[in-house]
């Protein structure tokens, strides 16, 4: 970041990059249409890591942080990860690297031998054997729980039916498209008047996604496997002995690796492989590099998302130069004044682009950017295009000093600095734009989750005086909803239902969606939580809620100043008036004194396909009754629940005599279990 974010800053680019982010990753993994390349998204990506570090409040539930990765396709069969897939961090510099390598001896307490790999552009994916027969392949979805694509990934060749042994073991990799592949492909459709693939990672990922082997099958795909999720029988103790082994054992591995005794020698290998990607016969966008010895990657250990011994050096962006020709300023939810820039439209890494934002004003006097200077962008750092730096030996004579907005650009009161901070912040609490971005909070999927009712509609609504606040939303008529236009009866119906179904929602969301500064959707879990309903919260006190594990006492104080506000309380009065739950509906662990359920204090192992449950659904059931769920089975584990299909799980659970149940003896001891409130 080009300077110190002030926790405000922070709150609105968290938000700003979540949402990015989100929209991003479902058009690159659910739709398989990628707008941005994935640079921006990595670079992006590392920016709301860097916040919520700084941060650590701000970290929402649906952050993509918390999460890895896509989202499973409706026209595919589940399949829950045993044993999840983890993404890796990324890097992107030699600083970046070496500083890594440093955590690592730091972690350690010596140096370390690292195996470097070519990082893949293609689509994840985990391969099942048992006794050495392929029996499902599926990709990585959010790393729990994927898509199983095994007739399709028959019918890649370089993935073997069969092993030169008879062993029961997973392994993962990428499967992508070599470039004369692709370069076939696209011509193929050009001709058929079919739309082009943007790129090899998204044809591999189409192509693995048709409901249709056959048209897989024509696609020419091929696949790398790099690590080994159930070893099984493998003896490696190394990953670089992995990569051998799976060699061995029939997978297709890529021979383009090395074992590297020191951190110059990666950094040596990142430069060969930055001159030779160009010529290699499929797309690589970096290396990854992984501390050798499984051993100490067990030292290591993970974080929520990644492995601490691995890392992802990304290969920079290309630059490229355009034109200024305007700065436009918009205003946000919280009043925050945004500046960006409007270019001539240039092509920059595969898209064309013609607006950058410039973040703030202290950020454009940095840069001393001005009206009609030529600037050099790349595709990097934020959630559109960056510039990079002014072209100043291409500024025009007669160019002046960019003054800096000194009204609201919607209701022209005066903008004023906050607390310091280097954001113009318009503190109008009327200003039309700060009342309808509140609208479209409140409305959003992670808020009140009302279908329907996008920024157009309600921006409509607004400027036609129907709606002034959140609660006027449950006062909506058909009627009033038909003057809008576009928006016809069933329309109208439908967004009415989605309004009327929202009052039942956890308060949780009702919190969420208020907009308390600094209150993402997670904070707003644990506060639901623990105070049960919105009216205790209200009440509620600095020193309660500076004690909640996790909520620090930024929150705490913008909690305790919102409900200071007695508008607030008129709100909330109107709210529950309308008929808005306040109540929140989840199971809080203070209610209950004692559980009755074979599950309490037991480590639970679910195995196989469960027909009656999701495993999630099992899953939070269980640890709701005081039990325990892991994903492998050893001498500490009390009970496997076998689903169809049970595989080496079971077996080792009958080897080590431990209780296996079926599905439905799960299901019926469930169903006998009960918590027993206060």
């Amino acid at each position: 970041m080009e300077h110190e974010m002030t926790i405000d800053e922070a709150a609105k680019r968290a938000e700003e990059l979540r949402t990015q982010l989100s929209q991003w990753s479902k058009q690159y993994y659910v739709e398989d249409k990628p707008t941005v390349e994935d640079y921006v998204y990595d670079k992006a990506y590392a920016q709301l890591v860097a916040i919520e570090e700084q941060y650590p409040d701000l970290i929402t539930s649906d952050s993509p942080t918390q999460r890895v990765g896509g989202k499973v396709l409706t026209g595919f069969e589940k399949v829950t990860h045993d044993i999840p897939l983890y993404s890796l961090n990324d890097v992107f510099s030699k600083e970046e690297l070496f500083a890594f390598d440093q955590r690592v001896q730091k972690a350690i307490g010596h140096p370390v031998d690292y195996c470097c790999e070519l990082k893949i552009d293609g689509l994840s994916v985990s391969l099942r054997y048992e006794n050495g027969e392929f029996v499902r392949g599926a990709t990585r979805g959010d790393g729990t729980v994927g898509e199983n694509i095994t007739e399709n990934l028959k019918t890649v060749r370089s993935v073997p039916l069969e092993l030169k042994n008879q062993i029961s073991i997973e392994v993962r990799g990428e499967c992508f498209m070599p470039k004369k592949s692709f370069i076939q492909l696209n011509k193929s459709r050009e001709v058929e008047g079919q739309d082009i693939f943007a790129n090899p990672r998204n044809a591999a990922a189409g192509s693995l996604r048709q409901l249709d082997s056959k048209i897989t099958a024509k696609r020419n795909l091929d696949t790398f496997l790099y690590t080994v999720a159930d070893f099984g029988p493998m003896k490696a103790k190394t990953q670089y002995e992995a990569l051998e082994e799976l060699d061995k054992i029939g997978f297709h591995i890529n021979q383009e690796k090395r074992l590297c005794h020191s951190i110059e020698d990666v950094w040596s290998f990142i430069e060969e492989y930055h001159e030779k990607r160009v010529d290699l016969p499929y797309e690589i966008d970096g290396i990854v590099i992984k501390v050798n010895d499984f051993a100490l990657q067990d030292q290591l250990g993970f974080t929520v998302k990644a492995p601490r011994w691995a890392a992802a050096y990304k290969f920079p962006p290309e630059e490229v130069e355009t034109k200024i020709e305007a700065i436009e300023w918009t205003v946000g939810r919280t009043g925050v004044v945004t500046p960006t820039a409007i270019m001539t439209p240039v092509r920059v890494a595969g898209t064309t682009v013609s607006r950058a934002s410039l973040h703030n004003g202290d950020y454009i006097k940095m840069k001393d950017i001005r009206l009609n200077d030529t600037v050099q962008i790349y595709k990097a750092g934020d959630i559109i295009p960056e510039v990079a730096q002014v072209v100043f030996e291409k500024r025009p004579d007669d160019s002046e000093e960019y003054p800096l907005p000194s009204h609201c650009p919607v209701c022209q009161s005066e903008l004023v600095h906050l607390d310091e901070e280097v954001a113009l912040r318009c503190i109008n609490p009327k200003c039309p734009a700060q009342i309808k971005e509140g609208l479209n909070h409140f409305v959003s999927r992670n808020a009140m989750n009302i279908d329907g009712l996008g920024p157009r509609v309600l921006a409509q609504m607004y400027d036609k005086k129907l709606v002034s606040d959140v609660a006027d939303l449950y006062n909506l008529t058909e009627e009033q909803l038909l003057t809008l236009d576009k928006i016809k009866e069933k329309s109208a119906n439908n967004i009415l239902t989605a309004i009327d179904n929202s009052k039942e929602n956890s308060v949780e969301r009702l919190i969420f969606g208020l907009g308390i500064r600094h209150v993402g959707a997670k904070a707003a879990k644990i506060l639901a939580e623990h105070f049960g309903d919105l009216e205790s919260l209200s009440k509620s006190d600095f020193e309660t809620i500076i004690s909640l594990d996790t909520i620090g006492d930024i929150i705490a104080d913008s909690v305790v100043t919102y409900f200071s506000n007695e508008e607030v309380h008129d709100l909330l009065a109107e709210l529950k008036q309308a008929g808005v739950n306040f109540d929140y509906k989840g199971i809080r662990p203070a209610q209950i004194t004692t559980i009755d359920s074979p599950f309490k204090d037991k480590t639970v192992v679910l195995t196989g396909k469960l027909t009656r449950f999701t495993r999630e659904e099992a899953k939070e059931t269980i640890e709701n009754l005081g039990g325990k769920v892991t994903g492998s089975v050893s001498k500490k584990t009390d009970i496997v629940v076998a689903g169809e299909e049970a595989g080496s799980k079971l077996t080792k659970a009958q080897e080590l005599g431990i209780d296996v149940w079926t599905e439905e003896e799960m299901a019926e001891a469930l169903s006998e279990s009960r918590t027993n409130p206060e």
